[in-house]
């Protein structure tokens, strides 16, 4: 009887092993092909360019053109500013602005 069931148990654990290990097994995911993303291109590399030089014999070239001028109204605006920022009075500054925008 005690051999009987030692063997009983024996076989009972071999048993639930083999079932138990089974399930296990049955769960565990394998691999599947690995998929390696390659890097990305590294940037181009940044143009360099030569900057002009200028010659010794070359002569200078100038431009003549005058600036542009602003309004009359601008002018006006800017003296009146200049004037108030100078601290003249309200009567100083109207002469001042008419003198200043000519």
């Amino acid at each position: 009887m005690k051999r009987f069931s030692l063997c009983l148990m024996v076989f009972t654990a071999l048993l639930l092993g083999q079932v138990l290990g089974q399930a296990a097994q049955a769960q565990i995911i394998l691999p599947g092909p690995t998929q390696v993303v390659p890097p990305p291109s590294p940037p181009p590399p940044p143009k360099l360019e030569v900057p002009k030089m200028p010659q010794i014999d070359a002569r200078p070239s100038h431009n003549y053109r005058p600036f542009p001028r602003n309004s009359f109204s601008d002018r006006v605006s800017k003296c009146l500013e200049d004037a108030a920022g100078a601290g003249l009075g309200p009567a100083d500054r109207g002469t001042y602005a008419l003198r200043c925008a000519n």
